[in-house]
């Protein structure tokens, strides 16, 4: 199913929401607040960006919608599963089942190759055949010929193609992204991205991206903007 006819399928389907969203946090001198009172809602098939200055809490703001951690007040919905619903267990298979990632420092497993790397995701689903799909979406990246290099091995876009070859390889309702360029190079950053929304294209995955690039986000549907922990332009 290409994105446009994914899209149309999904009309009016929420794949993220948040509701009164807030994150605290206590400190020495006293409770910290880094997100209050974020409200929106991300429709099946969307390609939203989150972007703000450091600090302003994008990536906290990840963490909560992907149930990788609690919220201090409000609600996230997930793939039509309310979170606050879901023990850490239920959480951790919904995020399996459904959720895919691709964060700024690749994250791949030093101890297992290319192909192992990617196979992972569909082994712990339990999946009979993980080898045939992870094969066949590391060719889609271009990275055929290295399905038994390691980590070590590979320069920093290959990594990075790795781990959005693991991203798709399990077919994700919503896949986020945390800064998927920052330790790359502009030419290698640049490739990396066509690649992401090829791919997102390709899958009709609703795609959720924390940048701070504006270029980047500009290609996305729509732009989130955090500024000092709340919501201040959709």
């Amino acid at each position: 199913m290409n994105h446009a006819s994914a899209r149309s399928t999904a009309s009016g389907q929420a794949a993220v929401r948040a509701v009164k969203l807030d994150k605290r946090v206590s400190l020495p001198s006293g409770e910290l607040t880094i997100l209050e009172g974020i409200d929106f809602t991300i429709r099946a098939g969307e390609r939203v960006a989150i972007v703000g200055a450091s600090g302003s809490g994008k990536s906290t703001l990840l963490s909560l919608l992907a149930g990788l951690d609690v919220p201090s007040g409000g609600e996230v919905e997930l793939a039509g599963e309310r979170l606050s619903a879901l023990d850490e267990d239920g959480r951790a298979k919904l995020r399996g089942e459904r959720v895919g990632f691709v964060f700024q420092a690749f994250q791949l497993l030093p101890s297992l190759n290319a192909l192992e790397n990617v196979m992972l995701p569909l082994e712990l689903r339990g999946e009979r055949d993980a080898r045939g799909p992870a094969k066949a979406v590391l060719e889609a990246v271009g990275l055929g010929e290295r399905l038994n290099h390691y980590p070590r091995q590979l320069s920093g876009g290959e990594q990075q193609r790795v781990a959005l070859a693991r991203a798709f390889v399990a077919r994700p309702q919503v896949l986020f992204a945390d800064e998927p360029t920052g330790n790359l190079d502009t030419h290698t950053g640049e490739a990396v991205i066509e690649l992401l929304f090829r791919m997102n294209a390709e899958s009709g995955t609703t795609l959720v991206l924390v940048t701070h690039d504006p270029a980047l986000a500009a290609r996305c549907d729509r732009t989130l903007h955090i500024d000092a922990g709340r919501l201040v332009a959709a």
